[in-house]
């Protein structure tokens, strides 16, 4: 047994693409874990109920809702798991959603294992290192537009006339990928 994981090693991971979740179990399993898994929001809340883990990594968009639910019904059971948010949609609204609901970090797709297992178990307190490149201003204007259009509850026109800018021109920007 791993010192920094502690004497309860229940981690339980939702995730909804099956390889990478079978993958990433296989290989906190290898650095202490005992984990356990679901592909699903219904699944994640299911295996919640039955028991509550220590620790958890949450994929956010699941094929049948989000894993924000599965946080919430963690922090109904349990107020000490600490909680990873993992998406392949990283945007600054959605990080903060998290973190109010109860995960301790947000990681971006692809994550590989070691950064998972430093998040898990990075001690309160304890600091992230700072990343070697800030996002550039591309970045950052596309995280604004990813916030206001979460806040407008994904209604583009609404979204469209808070930022002074075309419809058409909005939805081009929201069908590409975020700049890096």
């Amino acid at each position: 047994m791993r010192d920094d994981i502690g004497p309860d090693r229940s981690l339980l991971l939702v995730d909804d693409d099956g390889p990478f979740l079978r993958r990433l179990a296989r290989a906190m399993e290898a650095r202490g874990f005992e984990v356990d898994t679901a592909e699903s929001v219904a699944e994640g809340i299911t295996k919640t109920r039955a028991n509550t883990p220590k620790y958890a990594v949450v994929d956010l968009r699941l094929g049948d809702g989000s894993g924000l639910d599965v946080i919430a019904a963690i922090r109904q059971r349990r107020d000490d798991t600490r909680i990873i948010m993992l998406t392949g949609y990283g945007n600054i609204a959605t990080a903060v959603n998290a973190v109010k609901l109860g995960a301790v970090d947000y990681l971006a797709k692809p994550a590989d294992a070691d950064d998972i297992f430093a998040a898990l178990t990075q001690r309160p307190g304890e600091k992230a290192e700072l990343p070697e490149n800030p996002m550039s201003a591309d970045r950052v204007r596309w995280e604004h537009i990813q916030r206001v259009y979460e806040m407008c509850e994904r209604n583009v026109s609404e979204t469209a006339r808070r930022l002074n800018m075309h419809r058409r021109t909005l939805q081009r920007i929201l069908a590409k990928r975020a700049p890096k």
